[in-house]
């Protein structure tokens, strides 16, 4: 399998899977402050709500529900999976990464060890009219994790 089939999957498998979807019915974890952001991309539809919970400097929990395009959604579902457990700082640097690599227009090679799964979006890359679409939820994310830190 070549990496970009497996980038493939792994994008088709979080679109189906939506790790980290559903804010109904959940509340912040005891002892954490949180932040939420709603992000909407005009040009495709694309809309996200994001809710990020920091206790003890890290974070607790990155939830959201959105609708839109299998990237976006995938994308959304990466970041969850990631951010967990993470210090904010730590978080930041890798919506930093990420952002790089997207905008890089396919210069900037993303980088598994401090993407994760997230250097799956590399190929994204070279869509500018995608690169909103992954990017929806981790702008979302930046937003929300700035609100908590200052709540």
């Amino acid at each position: 399998m070549s990496l970009d089939q497996l980038y493939q999957q792994i994008i088709l498998e979080h679109s189906k899977a939506r790790h980290g979807a559903g804010l109904a019915g959940t509340s912040v974890p005891g002892g954490a402050s949180s932040g939420q952001s709603h992000q909407l991309n005009p040009v495709c539809g694309d809309e996200i709500t994001v809710r990020v919970s920091v206790a003890d400097g890290k974070v607790s929990e990155l939830r959201w529900d959105g609708d839109g395009c299998s990237i976006s959604m995938a994308s959304a579902s990466v970041l969850s999976d990631l951010a967990e457990g993470m210090t904010a700082e730590e978080l930041r640097t890798v919506i930093d990464s990420f952002r790089e690599v997207l905008r890089s227009r396919g210069k900037v090679a993303a980088d598994p060890d401090v993407l994760g799964d997230a250097a799956a979006f590399e190929g994204v890359a070279r869509y500018a009219a995608r690169v909103k679409c992954a990017m929806l939820s981790w702008v979302a994310a930046e937003d929300a994790l700035g609100q908590a830190l200052a709540n």
